[in-house]
């Protein structure tokens, strides 16, 4: 029912914080899936992750255009939200409005759980995170250098 993509997204948002990693995965789903489509769901999602992504190093310009990107995607698609993605929508817009008022008042990062209503999703999302051996809903380690600065780290 849903998308391997989407599961290994929110395992990734919610188990290992790696935030860096959904966008590159969720990235590479959407140009396979609707390319060019700069509206759909998908990069809506994406932008989340990375807005979360330079909240957390403390970018704040940057997180806020772009959780406000992802805001509008988010009402565009609101019907799919539920039905589609196992979310409930009423939490999750009102999550994005304090994601974005943290952001605007330069308060420091803390993680997020997206408000999964689907327990079969919630149930995918907890085994793939066993099997990559992280906690579901778990807090980001503030201390992890390659974590949070992992697009200047990595290995290309």
């Amino acid at each position: 029912m849903y998308d391997s993509a989407y599961i290994d997204y929110l395992a990734h948002l919610l188990g290992t914080r790696d935030y860096f990693e959904c966008h590159e995965i969720l990235e590479e789903h959407w140009k396979k899936e609707i390319p060019l489509e700069r509206d759909s769901i998908w990069v809506a999602f994406i932008q989340l992750a990375v807005a979360l992504y330079h909240h957390r190093r403390g970018n704040y310009l940057g997180g806020i255009r772009l959780i406000k990107k992802s805001q509008d995607k988010f009402h565009k698609h609101r019907d799919l939200i539920e039905a589609n993605f196992g979310l409930q929508r009423q939490s999750l817009f009102e999550l994005l409005d304090e994601i974005q008022e943290k952001i605007i008042q330069h308060k420091p990062y803390e993680s997020i759980n997206l408000p999964i209503n689907d327990a079969k999703l919630k149930a995918l999302v907890q085994e793939k995170c066993k099997k990559w051996g992280c906690q579901f809903e778990s807090k980001s380690n503030l201390n992890d250098e390659f974590l949070i600065h992992k697009h200047k780290l990595r290995e290309r």
